[in-house]
């Protein structure tokens, strides 16, 4: 009867983190189809069966190194797998939540802070602060990034190195094209499809990742299998969910990342996808969970300021900037509650 509870709440669990995966495709679509369509460089149709293809390509080729790095946020092993599983659901439930919210909004906010303040939150409310590691102590003791700071580190960064990477690519390619002829944005509309395609597979081995870490978490808790290691059908199926998320379209979002920040043209465009498929890919690589609306986002100011800085809709980045700092905290406090509401009022733990 016990192992059947566990397999039931596993699998309503794993359906949850798919859903997840679903809505950070939907609201992450924004962030990668929004300059290229913005710049004319494709029209909406052609730039999600682009970028459909190569983000249901990242997760599988880009290795499991940020699955590892969200796997390890959380330490809830020594739970009953009935409460850690519970734990995982209703940290989902703040994520999912938090991305509905903005995307309704049209606020270009980061899935990546939705799904780490989520899990903190139900695990605060659950088991203590104790059970979330903060990686603080591995950081003094053994120099090096883990847990929440590890993915706090990268969120941090990540649009700071943004900015000014946008910043000099676009200082650099005006130099190289200063004395091109208008023609040259025929080029360069064509250039976005590869910068497009980099950044749709770049994406897709950063976010889905972050949902195979957390279904692999579930396998080991529930006994299905001996370590965390990622399995292949796991990469499948998140790669195919986060694809089919990506094919719905974040449209409310694209008007803010297309338009809202600077008038983006060609070679703005172009400029903003190599900067952030770039950084995404290095940070794959490395583990380090990042925000692509942080990345995108912040690529696109380096550009608009490194031209004309007065044409940077910086009340439209304020707003941005206000979100991403109330993201963890907001989904936090959404998971949290979801797992006293499923405790105390379902009875289920």
């Amino acid at each position: 009867m016990g192992s059947d509870i566990i397999t039931n709440l596993a699998i309503a669990t794993v359906v949850i983190i798919l859903i997840f995966d679903y809505t950070n495709g939907f609201h992450d679509a924004s962030n990668i189809i929004g300059t290229v369509v913005a710049s004319r460089a494709m029209t909406p149709v052609q730039s999600v069966i682009v970028v459909a293809i190569f983000e249901f390509m990242g997760p599988i080729f880009g290795g499991t190194a940020v699955a590892n790095t969200i796997g390890g946020v959380v330490n809830i092993k020594d739970l009953a797998a009935t409460v850690s599983m519970t734990v995982i659901f209703c940290g989902m439930i703040g994520s999912i939540f938090w991305n509905l919210i903005t995307w309704w909004l049209g606020i270009p906010s980061s899935s990546s802070h939705a799904l780490v303040g989520g899990l903190i939150g139900a695990v605060l409310f659950a088991a203590g602060a104790d059970h979330v590691v903060w990686g603080m102590e591995i950081l003094v003791m053994q120099h090096k990034l883990a847990g929440v700071t590890k993915v706090i580190a990268a969120l941090i960064i990540s649009p700071l190195a943004g900015f000014w990477v946008g910043f000099l690519l676009h200082r650099l390619m005006r130099f190289l094209l200063a004395s091109a002829k208008p023609t040259v944005n025929v080029v360069l509309k064509r250039a976005q499809f590869v910068t497009t395609a980099a950044l749709a597979f770049s994406h897709g081995s950063n976010d889905a990742q972050k949902s195979m870490g957390v279904v692999t978490l579930i396998l080991v808790l529930g006994g299905f299998i001996p370590k965390f290691e990622v399995p292949f059908w796991v990469m499948l199926a998140c790669s195919i969910v986060i694809t089919l998320g990506i094919l719905s379209g974040g449209w409310r979002i694209v008007r803010t990342v297309g338009f809202g920040i600077y008038k983006v043209r060609p070679l703005h465009a172009m400029d903003s996808q190599l900067a952030s498929a770039s950084l995404i890919m290095g940070a794959s690589q490395f583990g380090m969970p990042v925000s692509t609306t942080h990345v995108v986002s912040s690529t696109i100011m380096g550009v608009g300021t490194s031209e004309l800085p007065k044409e940077v809709r910086w009340s439209k980045a304020s707003e941005i900037v206000s979100t991403w700092l109330i993201t963890i905290p907001g989904s936090g406090v959404v998971g949290g509650v979801s797992y006293l509401f499923v405790h105390y009022v379902l009875g289920i733990s």
